[in-house]
């Protein structure tokens, strides 16, 4: 009897800590017809998980990711998990190149006049030093002058929308332990940290979101930017870290699988800011959970926004 009691009330704890685990889930009865959505990074992970939910919501999504291999075999997934392939379309861009960037704008500046949600979601984590084709360290490149450049030359067709367009920026938690951005140092290899830089990247993905709001209110654009901390997330976004080394892989997924969100519950949020009715009109503020967030004092710094801005300007000139 006794062990029924401690069986019960222990199924009862983990039913409840994997559920708080799981974070906040996006269950409001939206729909995404005729709606034109681009997700960065969708053949994997959260990107994976948000076109879906945006597809079987009836959006046309553009799925830009760098490899055209794995964005098909990502979109015969896909059509298995119930969406309308006829809907999804690939668009090869690399964060890396510039001119990869560009060339993916340009294609979906012919291919359609207008786009509603924008996500910014393709990013690494924990890679060795290396500098892009345009002299930028990839991590920052990628998570974001990249994805900086991407929205810029986008902005055009998202504010035409008819419901106002939506840019979502996604960002990390761990933004909070940066205090500073040396922009004079970001792309040396004696400044690189794999750690560092990754939450450096975040905290200008929270900074970009800011300013661009501000830019955009300015000019009276009915277009609103938000950023995200999606939750610490079992995808293959990890795939380079110390939890996916193969001496413990056996132990790290089965604490993951508990511990973790997964690939689902991390895009739930990304989906809330970028279809929730709740969120119309909200620009420049930070969402965590599926509710709205904190970011750090740093990250809420006008003036650290605006340098960051202009900073970013002026490296992705040429390509504007």
């Amino acid at each position: 009897m006794k062990y029924l009691l401690y069986s019960s009330v222990s199924a009862v704890f983990l039913y409840f800590s994997r559920k708080w685990f799981k974070g906040g889930q996006f269950s409001e009865n939206v729909s995404a017809k005729n709606l034109v959505a681009v997700v960065t990074g969708a053949n994997v992970g959260i990107g994976f998980e948000v076109a879906k939910e945006l597809n079987l919501r009836k959006a046309k999504v553009y799925m830009l990711c760098r490899s055209e291999k794995n964005a098909q075999s990502a979109i015969i997934q896909l059509a298995k998990n119930g969406c309308d392939s006829s809907n999804l379309h690939f668009i090869q861009c690399d964060f890396t190149s510039f001119a990869s960037v560009k060339k993916a704008a340009e294609q979906l500046l012919q291919l359609e006049n207008h786009i509603d949600v924008l996500i910014n979601n393709a990013g690494v984590l924990m890679t060795n030093y290396e500098l892009s084709e345009d002299g930028f360290e990839k991590t920052w490149q990628t998570n974001h002058l990249g994805p900086f450049l991407l929205t810029e030359l986008l902005l055009p067709v998202i504010q035409k929308s008819a419901n106002g367009g939506r840019i979502v920026n996604v960002s990390a938690r761990l933004h909070r332990t940066i205090s500073s951005l040396d922009y004079e140092r970001i792309d040396e290899r004696n400044h690189f940290n794999k750690w560092i830089l990754y939450r450096e990247s975040k905290m200008a993905n929270i900074l970009h979101t800011r300013q661009l709001s501000h830019r955009l209110h300015s000019t009276g654009s009915s277009v609103v930017a938000n950023s995200v901390h999606p939750g610490v997330v079992n995808s293959d976004f990890m795939r380079n870290t110390w939890w996916a080394a193969p001496g413990l892989i056996i132990i790290t997924r089965c604490l993951a699988n508990f511990f973790l969100k997964s690939s689902r519950d991390g895009a739930q949020t990304v989906l809330y800011v970028a279809l929730s009715k709740e969120v119309e009109g909200i620009s420049g503020k930070y969402f965590a959970d599926c509710e709205l967030a904190k970011e750090s004092e740093f990250a809420s710094n006008d003036q650290a926004s605006e340098e960051l801005y202009n900073y970013s300007i002026q490296k992705v000139s040429k390509f504007l």
